[in-house]
């Protein structure tokens, strides 16, 4: 099942809404992480960044076979071993991934999905206790370039009760700022 307005800008376009290693660093990513997870690898721009920094693994997972192959190709030229990218409808089959196996989890501009709390479960489900969640969105702004519809793009603060609804501890109850169009939160699994 795709996510809802799913389509992605043109790569370049992608690129120049973020400023990837200080976004990961802000949401708290550290080379003490072992494995991570990406919900909705897309481009792979925020999976292959954050293969750099872990000393784990990190599994790229997405619905397209285009954005499977633009991560799969980016982690080839770039050398990178630890990267396991899956073509998954991770929505509706999960991700594939043992319960309690990663240390990290994003969701990336992903939390306008029909179900929300089913696939911050599903990141709860495969976090280890003690694991950490990264949430970017888009801001609740007509005015960005880009984003899904402000009937379904979610404000912070229903980002947070959803995440806290499954399980999950804010380490901030305040949005980071993610300039120029994108927030941030960041969760603990307890």
């Amino acid at each position: 099942m795709r996510t809802r307005e799913s389509g992605m800008p043109e790569e370049s376009l992608w690129s120049s809404f973020f400023s990837v290693n200080e976004t990961l660093t802000r949401l708290g990513l550290t080379s003490a992480c072992g494995d991570a997870v990406d919900f909705g690898c897309g481009y792979g721009t925020f999976t292959i960044a954050a293969a750099r920094i872990v000393r784990g693994k990190v599994y790229g997972i997405d619905i397209d076979p285009n954005m499977v192959r633009a991560t799969c190709r980016k982690a080839h030229e770039e050398g990178l071993t630890n990267v396991i990218v899956e073509q998954r409808d991770f929505m509706s089959a999960g991700a594939g991934l043992a319960d309690g196996g990663v240390d990290y989890a994003m969701l990336f501009n992903i939390l306008h999905c029909e179900q929300p709390e089913a696939l911050l479960a599903e990141a709860w489900r495969v976090l280890k206790i003690g694991g950490s969640l990264g949430v970017i969105h888009w801001k609740y702004d007509a005015s960005t370039p880009r984003g899904p519809s402000m009937n379904i793009r979610p404000r912070s603060e229903q980002c947070l009760r959803w995440a806290e609804r499954v399980g999950f501890h804010p380490l901030t109850t305040n949005a980071i700022e993610l300039p120029p169009y994108h927030y941030g939160l960041t969760f603990i699994k307890p």
